[in-house]
């Protein structure tokens, strides 16, 4: 039975994996399907976490870590755990290969996924034209006009990034103001190819058998239609928790969660089930930060350390 088994890779999974093995436990798994650094591998620049003053891609920023973490005895399995429940005095986590492990804490790190945002023609054409990742596709479209939907840091930084790239990025947003930080916002204002679309919003999503060719938008307050030439859209709208694998068999959850799915914790990421601890964006009123996911990890490791102690 293991001591502590880690479910997600990010950087609150690979912090708590840091904290609990140099912490002293010896049996410590961290389960990712994939490899290790979570969702932020895919941004394009990384400018803000203290100490790190060398702006780096989110995938150069995490590799780092895995190599210090797998130093002081972490084991990463690639496998995907699709349930974990409590049986008796210690959990179960079920793989989706159909074995099962057994562990006496468990740190669920599984952080969120990009949200749809339901235009039509987003099913039809994503992969095709619609793309949730600028880092990953944005080179696909070089010297070519993009769209981006969104309001928030990432949306702008994303749309920052494709402008080294693109010919033209239109931003599009359904309020004139937006939620990402002022400085994130004048730098794109400084971007000469980036025009901001404001309050627009998409009706749909068109193409044919190549991909996106353009886009039908309206704006919010006069209902006024355009269409726009663009050969992808970025849907950077947020993210969706994923608490999958605290759903139970009866549809019900391991542990307390609100109306979003997040999960509630305390300030030390301990939830109502003892020995339980969620770390990252799948708890309540995360902040969807590295430096802030990370500091869950760490806060959670030193969490299951005090529960096995005792």
């Amino acid at each position: 039975m293991l001591e502590l088994a880690i479910i997600g890779g990010g950087p609150a999974g690979l912090s708590a994996g840091l904290y609990a093995t140099r912490g002293g436990l010896k049996e410590v798994v961290m389960f990712e399907k994939g490899m290790p650094g979570g969702q932020i591998t895919s941004s394009s620049e990384i400018e803000n976490y203290p100490g790190a003053a060398e702006v780096k891609s989110g995938f150069d920023f995490m590799a780092p870590w895995q190599e210090q973490c797998f130093r002081f005895g972490l084991k990463h399995q690639m496998s995907e755990v699709i349930r974990v429940s409590k049986i008796q005095n210690h959990f179960k986590l079920f793989l989706s290969d159909g074995k099962e492990v057994e562990a006496k804490a468990v740190i669920v790190a599984t952080g969120g996924s990009p949200k749809r945002s339901g235009v039509k023609g987003e099913e039809e054409f994503w992969g095709k034209g619609v793309s949730s990742c600028a880092t990953c596709d944005g080179f696909f479209y070089k010297n070519r006009e993009v769209a981006v939907l969104g309001g928030g840091d990432t949306a702008i930084e994303e749309s920052i990034y494709l402008a080294k790239i693109c010919s033209k990025v239109t931003l599009i947003h359904r309020r004139n103001e937006f939620r990402a930080s002022p400085h994130t916002i004048q730098r794109a204002k400084e971007e000469s190819k980036i025009e901001f679309l404001t309050p627009y919003v998409i009706d749909e999503i068109c193409g044919d058998n190549s991909g996106v060719t353009h886009l039908k938008v309206k704006d919010t307050q006069g209902n006024s239609a355009k269409e726009i030439k663009v050969d992808c859209l970025f849907v950077l709208i947020g993210h969706s928790v994923n608490n999958s694998v605290l759903r139970q068999e009866d549809g019900s959850y391991l542990c307390c969660v609100n109306d979003f799915g997040q999960a509630l914790v305390n300030l030390k990421m301990e939830t109502n089930i003892p020995g339980l601890f969620i770390a990252g964006d799948l708890r309540l009123d995360a902040p969807r930060q590295v430096v802030c996911a990370a500091s869950d990890g760490a806060i959670a490791a030193l969490g299951a350390i005090r529960f096995l102690e005792h």
